[in-house]
């Protein structure tokens, strides 16, 4: 392979995790609060680490897929939806250009937007109406987005991976360390985590960042609670 080609690869890489970053954060999220809270359960009722770690792990793939399915349906979903909408509003077009155009301009006079502006806009609209489509995606705000431009299972990978190795990491400690050691490397490992993810979160929201790294840690405990909780009444 050549210098180029590994580099393109690369690239592409990179340009597909920058897309599906709102996926990566909220499969790590997922993954994180919802394994931690029935490891935390187990913890408080379980006598042994292999029991644990069988139990996590499990979860952890089931969960896996099923978020990888829901976002692949998700986002499959959408963009069918949108083009049925976009071929719906061709057709609409194409049967009645002029009225359309008409429309179009009236609603326009409306928005502060010059006469001369206007009046170009209706010349440009009459000689192709077809790009009216274009026009009102624009002003709509639905132009193409990042994320549209990887296909729904690379968001749908990257969403699988980021779930598992969240999910995973409360559950490792189980495979090499003595139980009552492997509580505590597991409440550390997901604290870390979290924080990480309250950092995710915000560059993504554009939130306070320490905020939101609180919140992201206090859900997480919440489950564990509610975990230890649930696992102390049946037990």
């Amino acid at each position: 392979m050549s210098d180029t080609q590994q580099c393109s690869r690369i690239g592409r890489v990179k340009e597909s995790f920058r897309c599906s970053f709102g996926e990566i954060v909220f499969g790590m999220s997922d993954g994180t609060v919802s394994i931690f809270g029935l490891v935390a359960g187990m913890v408080a009722g379980a006598q042994s680490g292999n029991v644990i770690l069988l139990a996590g792990a499990t979860a952890a793939i089931a969960a896996t897929v099923s978020m990888m399915a829901g976002v692949f349906l998700d986002l499959e979903s959408e963009k069918d939806a949108a083009r049925v909408e976009a071929a719906q509003r061709e057709a609409e077009i194409r049967s009645d250009p002029g009225g359309v155009v008409k429309k179009l301009i009236r609603d326009l006079e409306g928005t502060g937007i010059s006469k001369t502006s206007i009046d170009a806009l209706q010349v440009d609209f009459e000689k192709d109406p077809l790009s009216i489509q274009k026009f009102e995606d624009v002003v709509a705000g639905e132009e193409e987005n990042p994320a549209e431009k990887a296909p729904p299972w690379v968001h749908a990978c990257w969403m699988g991976i980021a779930d598992f190795v969240a999910a995973m990491t409360p559950v490792i400690p189980f495979a090499f360390l003595p139980l009552e050691q492997a509580k505590y490397v597991c409440i550390a490992g997901t604290a870390v985590l979290l924080f990480l993810l309250g950092l995710g979160r915000a560059r993504l929201g554009q939130r306070p960042v320490v905020r939101t790294v609180l919140e992201t840690m206090a859900i997480a405990t919440a489950a564990g609670i509610a975990g230890v909780i649930f696992a102390l009444i049946i037990t």
